[in-house]
């Protein structure tokens, strides 16, 4: 039963979100493709993965432990930080600290998890700054 819930609430934010991307205002000079092309590919994909788990739900479904559960709530807490925090410290900080945390709490060590939260910032951000020209939170450091 938990997993049609699951199913009927992400389908009916994916729409919610499509709607919402067909009301983002096109700007005067605009790329072929323009803005609300992207998050409407991204819900439609939302969609149908909602649908399947909507019509064809998990017998018996596993539900994580109670630590676990915390450990998600947490990442989400993170998350939100992330986004708070973006305009603050800007991109590259933001991002090395959130991959880190969220690396750590996949398995791996706390070196490896620095070193790859640094890494992620910083090739995102050559990838989307430097090569394709897109604007990204500048913090105190210009970056």
């Amino acid at each position: 039963m938990s997993d049609r819930i699951f199913g009927a609430i992400g389908l009916i934010l994916s729409l919610f979100f499509i709607w919402q991307a067909t009301r983002i205002e096109l700007s005067f000079i605009s790329d072929p493709v323009g803005p609300r092309t992207f998050p409407i590919i991204i819900c439609v994909m939302m969609a149908l993965a909602s649908a399947v788990v909507l019509l064809v739900p998990d017998p018996e479904p596993l539900w994580p432990a109670a630590m676990s559960l915390f450990e998600i709530g947490v990442s989400v807490v993170v998350l939100f930080l992330y986004a708070s925090l973006l305009p603050v410290v800007g991109f590259i900080i933001a991002t090395a600290f959130a991959a880190a945390y969220l690396t750590r709490r996949l398995g791996s060590t706390p070196v490896q998890s620095a070193i790859i939260g640094i890494a992620t910032s910083i090739g995102i951000f050559v990838v989307f700054k430097l090569i394709l020209g897109l604007s990204l939170a500048e913090g105190p450091f210009g970056f």
